[in-house]
């Protein structure tokens, strides 16, 4: 399970360190994709297979799902992390996400978020009453 928050930088060459904490958990292989919000979503790459599998099944006939299936085909891109941990991410992601020097990795239960670091920042004032005054019919069981 990918928890916590963590701030590495961003390389010149594109390349981002991943939290040590999550890299056995990644070393076998990931997919990196457009995630919502303008975030990147980095995924084991079992969990993407399981993901992409599931999307696949959804019927074309409803323009949202063709949208969203064909954004996460389209923007899958298959990493294996380089002995530092590092992954490189493509100039297309890093426009997408908006990413500078200052990244945040968030972890989001079976996958991980990559954020620009003020995006994420935004992200989090703008949702802070959301999350505050969630109910119940939002989140079943989960409060």
């Amino acid at each position: 399970m990918f928890l916590g928050t963590y701030t590495p930088k961003l390389d010149d060459k594109g390349r981002l360190t991943l939290p040590a904490k999550f890299r056995d958990e990644l070393a076998g292989g990931l997919m990196v994709t457009k995630g919502q919000d303008h975030s990147l979503a980095v995924y084991p790459k079992d969990v993407f297979t399981e993901r992409a599998r599931k999307a696949a099944a959804v019927s074309r006939t409803n323009a949202e799902a063709r949208a969203f299936i064909r954004h996460l085909a389209a923007s899958a891109d298959e990493q294996r992390p380089d002995g530092s941990g590092r992954i490189t991410l493509s100039a297309q992601h890093r426009d997408y996400a908006g990413l500078t020097k200052e990244c945040v990795v968030i972890g989001s239960m079976d996958f991980l978020e990559i954020w620009d670091a003020q995006s994420w920042a935004n992200y989090q004032q703008e949702t802070e009453e959301v999350f505050s005054v969630a109910e119940n019919d939002i989140l079943g069981d989960l409060l």
